[in-house]
């Protein structure tokens, strides 16, 4: 009996469009990479946004994209990105679009 009366419960719940802990609740991300999914600094960006913003890069390669940075200094152009171990022209074509550098004033 106590099976069907939450049963019954639920199915009203949903009908009525109450909240309930069946469904996933949306994953709110930070505030910085809200931002960045369209656009990422590849100069400022640390490892986990990058990882997050562009298409093809996960952890391991974003962390090379920042240790590149650190030993050569800024990237001068987004094609800069190829000398990056793991990193080819068809990531950076992917995601071209994503990528910036800023200048600085």
């Amino acid at each position: 009996m106590k099976r069907m009366f939450c049963f019954i419960a639920m199915i009203v719940s949903i009908t009525l469009g109450a909240p309930t802990t069946l469904f996933a609740q949306p994953v709110e991300k930070p505030a910085e990479v809200s931002d960045v999914l369209n656009k990422v600094d590849i100069n400022t960006a640390d490892a986990a946004t990058l990882a997050l913003a562009l298409d093809g890069i996960g952890m391991a390669k974003a962390q090379e994209i920042v240790a590149y940075r650190e030993l050569n200094g800024e990237f001068k152009s987004i094609e800069e990105l190829a000398e990056v171990k793991g990193i080819g022209e068809a990531t950076i074509a992917k995601n071209r679009d994503r990528i910036i550098i800023a200048v600085k004033k």
